[in-house]
């Protein structure tokens, strides 16, 4: 059963962060320019929370703040859901389904390794499909 060390292994280790103190329109031009859909939030390099997307819609579009005054701190989800490299993708999966996430950061001890996306699982799940599927077609019909 592959691990979350595993999927990072092979997407790579990279985390876009934002400073608590950055602004919400800073934090979203960092998601922008890096084509994600969230960003840990650090305090003195350790993880404090996750901005998503979702966040700006609830917390700063609906509510109508001001995305250059509004600190990422402010409306930042603290409570985030980890899981550590060795927790297995189906747990990860299950998490995610049941607290209706899409991102879940890759944390040991404090430390930040990485971060996880529904994406990330369902690309694994599709890679796993193709080979089961190449090997299943070459029992049955040999290698072309």
């Amino acid at each position: 059963m592959p691990t979350a060390e595993q999927l990072l292994k092979h997407k790579g280790e990279k985390v876009v962060t934002v400073d608590k103190g950055a602004s919400v329109l800073e934090a979203a031009k960092a998601m922008n320019d890096h084509r994600i859909g969230a960003v840990i939030v650090t305090s003195v390099d350790q993880a404090v929370g996750i901005f998503t997307e979702r966040d700006i819609l609830t917390r700063v579009v609906v509510t109508q703040r001001s995305v250059t005054e509004t600190k990422v701190g402010d409306v930042m989800t603290s409570s985030m859901a980890c899981c550590t490299r060795a927790t297995k993708l189906t747990e990860c999966k299950a998490v995610m389904t049941d607290k209706k996430i899409r991102h879940l950061p890759v944390v040991e001890e404090g430390k930040l390794y990485g971060i996880i996306s529904s994406g990330d699982i369902l690309a694994n799940e599709v890679a796993h499909q193709e080979n089961t599927i190449q090997y299943l077609s070459e029992y049955l019909y040999g290698r072309s």
